[in-house]
């Protein structure tokens, strides 16, 4: 068990995201996280335990030409909720809103669920 609260995991995580680096990632992640990623419709792809949450997060930290930009991050308790907005061009249309519904037990995220708007 370490001791962050449950907002210092998140901006952590959102840091990884915003400076394209994966290694803020490594020690956030539970070895019992579920991620539900967005893509590919219409239900995502599921994944289970630290390597594979993992792995897909620091892809998406990584991601050539991609920016998010954060729109809102509400903490409760274990509960995170963050909003963004992903850019792979400069116009709206190469854009998609999303949320990220989180959620943190001892200092390490467990779970993490992503949707998206679309057409």
């Amino acid at each position: 068990m370490n001791n962050r609260s449950t907002a210092e995991v998140i901006d952590r995580f959102n840091d990884a995201f915003q400076r394209h680096d994966p290694s803020l990632l490594t020690d956030l992640i539970a070895e019992n996280c579920v991620l539900e990623n967005t893509q590919p419709a219409p239900d995502g792809s599921r994944h289970v335990g630290r390597e594979q949450c993992l792995a897909l997060w620091q892809s998406i930290a990584t991601a050539a030409n991609t920016h998010f930009d954060l729109e809102d991050v509400e903490v409760a308790g274990e509960r995170a909720i963050i909003r963004w907005r992903l850019w792979w061009g400069e116009n709206a249309n190469e854009s998609v809103r999303g949320v990220n519904l989180m959620r943190v037990k001892d200092g390490l995220i467990v779970e993490g669920m992503g949707y998206v708007k679309s057409a």
